[in-house]
């Protein structure tokens, strides 16, 4: 009899291990990358995962002479090397360039869980201290390359986001938004930042963005949500997953858009100043699900997270339902792939890089840790058509590429994108600790 009762438990081990290597088996693509994006992409069933699909690019940096892969008609150099984890730029009106060397602050939480993201954040490169800083870069001699670096503002906590409004430099910390005065031309700023408003900080998604608003008056600023589908409940939630409108004269603000679950680089389309802006969205649900996004937004949109995704899809693990939502949720203009991490946005503007990239969004896709094949690790273009949409059947165009080794390894991931003042493009590179040049091929 006991030898029968060890055999059962035997079976039941085995059977219970299947199970949950079935659920947890990393789960590949079933559909092409090009399938799950543009204005109508292909939503399929989603494959529910116990654990997260991980598939990861290790870096490896870049050795002397390499270099990222432009698209033809085009061509590649290093603006600014040996950075310090720059993910964000920004373009003062005397040319001068601003990078945000910047990281997640300290991650809270023990147990399995973050055990797993602080081991996951190491192994793609973003498992170090952040810097804190904003360093200038100014090409003064017209070479292409940045000749004086220094540092101009330090004792900020994982700022991102900056921008110059009524004679401030505004800085998106990870947990406020603030402000010190900006002279033009100054290489450095010693003033102590003044609290403009505080922003929800830690957990998950801790970069925010800023620019001012079409208004004249207001700032628009980004903020990820602390979880992957509120599965720390709801509360955590407040004033996260959302675009926030801030009055900075009355240092308040209301909520402008909701229902996003990581928007990152906003921007105002050229010729109608309709705000845009990138977003990443959840994971969890295969290596199909969902499309990261690019999308115009206006007050009171509602894109649906955590309850819904691309415009009404439920998600069933989120509790409690919100069945009313539904029918108000909006869907997003137009998909950019599944996990890709779209983070970095720019419009084309006065961008010199041709005819082909004369009119649209230009997107720094930081690439993805959890779906195989990999994802992203690339600066796409988005054509837009006259009335400022993105053209119809239009699917992303790369235009540097080269990020990822033919190994699997990561020699970088864009992040930011800006224009310079001579039209060419700037990428920052979070991984390969560099600022990437493009330009026009003559």
């Amino acid at each position: 009899m006991r030898r029968h009762i060890l055999a059962v438990l035997g079976l039941l081990v085995l059977a219970a291990v299947g199970v949950v290597a079935y659920l947890a088996w990393p789960d590949s693509a079933r559909l092409d990358l090009a399938a799950v994006s543009g204005a109508r992409p292909t939503i399929t069933p989603p494959r529910e995962q116990m654990l997260p699909t991980v598939k990861t690019a290790d870096p490896v940096g870049w050795k002397a002479g390499e270099a990222p892969t432009p698209a033809a008609g085009l061509r590649v150099a290093a603006f600014a090397t040996g950075l310090d984890h720059p993910r964000w730029l920004y373009r003062l009106p005397n040319g001068d360039v601003l990078v945000a060397e910047t990281n997640s602050p300290p991650r809270e939480g023990g147990g399995i869980q973050g055990w797993v993201m602080r081991h996951l954040l190491g192994k793609v490169g973003a498992g170090g201290p952040s810097a804190n800083r904003i360093t200038l870069l100014r090409d003064a001699d017209g070479d292409g390359r940045a000749e004086t670096r220094t540092v101009f503002m330090t004792g900020l906590n994982s700022p991102t986001g900056m921008a110059l409004f009524g004679g401030q430099l505004y800085v998106a910390n990870t947990d406020s938004l603030v402000r010190v005065p900006y002279t033009e031309g100054a290489t450095s700023i010693t003033a102590k930042p003044e609290l403009v408003v505080k922003l929800p900080g830690g957990g998950n998604h801790w970069a925010r963005n800023v620019i001012p608003a079409e208004d004249g008056r207001t700032l628009y600023v980004s903020v990820g949500s602390s979880s992957n589908v509120a599965e720390g409940g709801l509360e955590r939630e407040k004033f996260r997953a959302a675009i926030l409108q801030v009055y900075p004269k009355e240092k308040t603000f209301r909520v402008f858009v909701t229902g996003l679950r990581n928007p990152q680089g906003m921007a105002l389309v050229p010729g109608t100043n309709r705000l845009w802006t990138v977003v990443n969205e959840r994971d969890m649900l295969g290596s199909d699900l969902v499309p990261d996004y690019l999308t115009a937004v206006e007050l009171g949109d509602q894109f649906g997270w955590p309850w819904y995704y691309w415009g009404g899809y439920i998600d069933t693990r989120v509790e409690p339902k919100n069945l009313e939502l539904q029918q108000y949720v909006k869907r997003p203009d137009y998909a950019l792939g599944p996990h890709v991490a779209a983070l970095g946005l720019s419009f084309a503007g006065d961008a010199k890089l041709g005819g082909q990239f004369a009119q649209g969004a230009f997107v720094g896709e930081h690439g993805s840790w959890n779906r195989k094949p990999l994802s992203g690790y690339k600066v796409v273009f988005v054509p837009f058509d006259a009335a400022g949409w993105p053209v119809k059947a239009a699917k992303p165009v790369d235009v540097l590429t080269g990020f990822v080794t033919p190994d699997g390894d990561a020699h970088g991931r864009p992040v930011g994108v800006i224009t310079d003042r001579t039209g060419a493009l700037l990428v920052a590179d979070d991984v390969g600790n560099a600022i990437w040049r493009v330009t026009a091929a003559r």
